[in-house]
């Protein structure tokens, strides 16, 4: 049986939050689709000479509360459906953690992997020639997600200055600092959620400090998360760490600044000193208290939910958890910390980004640290609060905060 459509996951999981908030047919369909998308054909002439075509999206999914933010993914599976899918979750991501954005998204169908750097600024650069007149501060504002980085931001963003005649730093966002980035953006994503952790440990009053965790998935979120964990929650055990080519565990724990070296010197988590393998699928379902999904979408499924023992799953990638599979964690009692809003600190520090290239000054680490803890608090605190009053899995609830934001959003405009 073929994996679940993301998007139609997207628009169940609305569906079942415009249902619980009563909220009208008009309004409901209005959220159920994206306002504006768009399709690419994008040419790039490799370094043998020849010429490949490429397929490109972007998606403004809605912008009732401000310009749509969202990030730009290269991968070789990358759909217009999971571009939409994503759009979508960013316009909730936004909404839960109250900072006025809509949500977008954008990607290009390749293996970035298979491409020299020469080619990868070609591609970065003839992509914004194509989608550069939709884009802007005020309009859409693209970031780095999966396979993209700070390096084709900064591409990015310059050719759009070329195009446009002047300096316009805050069109694209995750830039290197040298250029108009801002501080703690490299690890805000996983700071984000890990300051969710810390509040739902205070919520359920476990002792976390001696806590074990597992990672699935070892890019920039996971690695992040492995060392930002001990250090915000005072403690805990790394047991297991997983990457697309495998995963590595112990028992004894795992030394996470020593296996993040690993990871960057050899390509993979494979062959730690210390270690046992064990499969992507596996680590899923390890014992431990706080497992973080940071790999890619529909891992936690209706097959394998009912074996998850973890505690806390603490969603760093973006649509992990199906809608069958919720609602057998919550009957488990499992606490999930939902994607759009444990995630959402880089979108966070995405916006403060924002802010201070519009005002061009620019805020100290330490500053950055505590308006994204602020932001990141409120939020967990306001989802927690509504699954409490409504008895509805923290998903729906945090559907149900971000959704009603945004439908209000269009109800004062008059679209609906």
């Amino acid at each position: 049986m073929p994996p679940m459509n993301p998007f139609a996951i997207a628009q169940q999981q609305l569906d079942e939050a415009a249902q619980r908030l009563g909220l009208d047919k008009a309004t409901h369909e209005f959220l159920r689709w994206p306002m504006r998308e768009y399709h690419f054909t994008v040419p790039l002439k490799m370094d043998n000479g020849t010429t490949r075509i490429f397929k490109g999206y972007r998606v403004q999914y809605n912008n009732a509360r401000g310009p749509t933010k969202g990030g730009l993914r290269w991968h070789p599976e990358e759909t217009i459906d999971t571009v939409r899918a994503l759009a979508a979750w960013m316009t909730w991501k936004t909404a839960v953690v109250d900072i006025p954005l809509g949500g977008g998204k954008g990607g290009i169908t390749c293996n970035p992997k298979e491409l020299s750097d020469g080619e990868k600024e070609r591609l970065a650069r003839n992509y914004i020639r194509v989608v550069g007149r939709e884009l802007g501060v005020h309009r859409d504002v693209p970031a780095p997600d999966v396979y993209t980085t700070p390096q084709i931001m900064a591409w990015m963003m310059d050719e759009y200055e070329i195009m446009m005649g002047h300096s316009h730093p805050g069109v694209i966002t995750g830039k290197p600092l040298c250029v108009g980035g801002s501080q703690g953006r490299g690890d805000a994503t996983a700071r984000g959620g890990v300051y969710c952790v810390r509040e739902t440990a205070k919520v359920l009053n476990m002792k976390i400090d001696n806590c074990t965790y597992a990672i699935q998935g070892f890019g920039n979120a996971g690695q992040f998360a492995a060392t930002l964990h001990p250090e915000i929650l005072g403690g805990g055990t790394l047991i297991a760490v997983s990457d697309s080519r495998g995963g590595v565990i112990s028992k004894n724990g795992i030394d996470a600044e020593a296996i993040v070296r690993h990871k960057q010197e050899t390509g993979s988590v494979n062959g730690f000193p210390g270690t046992q393998p064990i499969s992507n699928e596996d680590l899923l379902e390890l014992q431990c208290d706080i497992l973080y999904p940071s790999a890619l979408e529909g891992v936690i499924t209706e097959k394998n939910a009912s074996k998850i023992k973890a505690k806390i799953v603490c969603e760093l990638a973006n649509g992990p958890t199906t809608p069958e599979a919720d609602k057998i964690l919550f009957e488990k009692k499992i606490y999930v910390l939902p994607d759009f809003l444990a995630n959402a600190g880089g979108v966070t520090v995405s916006y403060f980004e924002q802010v201070q290239n519009t005002y061009n000054y620019y805020w100290s680490l330490p500053d950055v640290h505590q308006q994204l803890d602020r932001k990141m608090t409120d939020a967990f605190h306001a989802v927690h609060e509504m699954s409490k009053t409504s008895r509805a899995h923290n998903r729906l609830s945090a559907y149900m905060v971000a959704v009603s934001r945004v439908a209000e959003a269009c109800k004062i405009r008059g679209w609906v």
